[in-house]
């Protein structure tokens, strides 16, 4: 990979795992206003909306730190763009049903941030690099490679 490209992956890695980090602070410390803000989407119900707003933050914090310091970065990449892929698809169907929400992403404030195209972009671009750190890999003051070069 040329130079241009792991500093570029290595931005891309920090970003995403940032935002991750980020958004998963508010929903570990109130997971039951957060599966009400997954109930808000009208996608899911019964005790789904609970499981995700337990099990979904830490996967968040998880990956995020998982990309902050460069550990399994291929498969924490490949699965915070699972994540976004996931967001961004429940996001445009409360656009498309013409939901007034609010997105659920770093707050759980109901006069946070709404859902709308503005939030769809950020996801796809966040998306984007998500999937560009997967395919092209990120070694760059990376744990991983930190440790592959001591052993």
């Amino acid at each position: 990979m040329t130079k241009t490209g792991e500093y570029i992956a290595f931005v891309g890695r920090i970003v995403v795992g940032l935002v991750f980090v980020a958004a998963s602070i508010d929903k570990i410390a109130d997971p039951e206003s957060f599966a009400n803000s997954i109930m808000n989407y009208r996608i899911v119900s019964g005790n789904m909306p609970m499981l995700l707003a337990t099990v979904l933050p830490w996967l968040e914090l998880l990956c995020g730190l998982a990309l902050c310091f460069g550990i399994v970065v291929r498969g924490s990449s490949m699965l915070s763009s699972a994540m976004l892929l996931m967001f961004t698809v429940a996001v445009i169907s409360a656009v498309l049903s013409g939901l007034d929400i609010s997105c659920g992403c770093f707050t759980q404030d109901p006069a946070a941030s709404k859902v709308g195209w503005v939030k769809v972009g950020e996801n796809a671009l966040l998306l984007l690099i998500s999937l560009y750190v997967w395919f092209r890999g990120s070694t760059m003051l990376s744990l991983e490679s930190f440790l592959v070069r001591r052993s």
